[in-house]
């Protein structure tokens, strides 16, 4: 069998990462995702909450049309100049340094992949934030075959704030069977 290609900014964030003890970066069955959602929207803006090593980045740049913009946002300074370097040579993509607000300033978003701040200190800002037609993704989630969804025996709700949010259609994906996103696009 053939081996799938990590893309080259794939290997450089993670070698970041790995460097840096860096250990909550993008697993590659999410970055495969994230990737798809960004050559979804050829023409878009996409945007990322918690840039870490730039793995995640480096997965949406993967799909990244030659018209799409990428900004990303990290509170590490030294992990968000480090990431910065691996992008260095291509003008669609920023790396901002400090909180993830920031992203309001650059919105609304065809593809915003939540994966630090937002989340969960104001995840109706984060449906905001997002364009009519515009992709969510929210990684992390432990799978759960109950519905409502629980997490350590209680009901989630955060994962049932986005997944009945009235403002997205959306759905759970199994990405490991010990990990799960969801996945929602913003109503027109």
């Amino acid at each position: 069998m053939t081996e799938r290609v990590i893309p080259p900014r794939v290997v450089a964030a993670e070698r970041i990462a790995s460097e840096a003890g860096f250990k909550k970066s993008c697993i590659p069955e999410v970055g495969r995702l994230l990737g798809l959602a960004a050559a979804a929207k050829p023409h878009g803006v996409i945007a990322e909450s918690g840039t870490g090593s730039g793995v995640g980045t480096a997965w949406l740049h993967s799909g990244l049309g030659a018209a799409a913009r990428l900004v990303t946002v990290e509170r590490d300074e030294e992990l968000a100049r480090r990431a910065a370097g691996v992008f260095a040579d291509d003008e669609r993509v920023s790396v901002l340094t400090g909180d993830w607000r920031l992203l309001e300033e650059q919105g609304p978003f065809d593809v915003f992949f939540c994966d630090g701040g937002g989340k969960r200190d104001d995840p109706q800002r984060v449906v905001d934030l997002l364009a009519p037609g515009g992709l969510l993704i929210l990684d992390d989630f432990t799978p759960s075959p109950d519905w409502p969804p629980r997490f350590e025996g209680e009901v989630d709700e955060l994962r049932l704030f986005y997944l009945t949010h009235p403002d997205l259609e959306a759905t759970e994906v199994l990405t490991t069977p010990f990990s799960s996103v969801v996945v929602a696009a913003r109503r027109s």
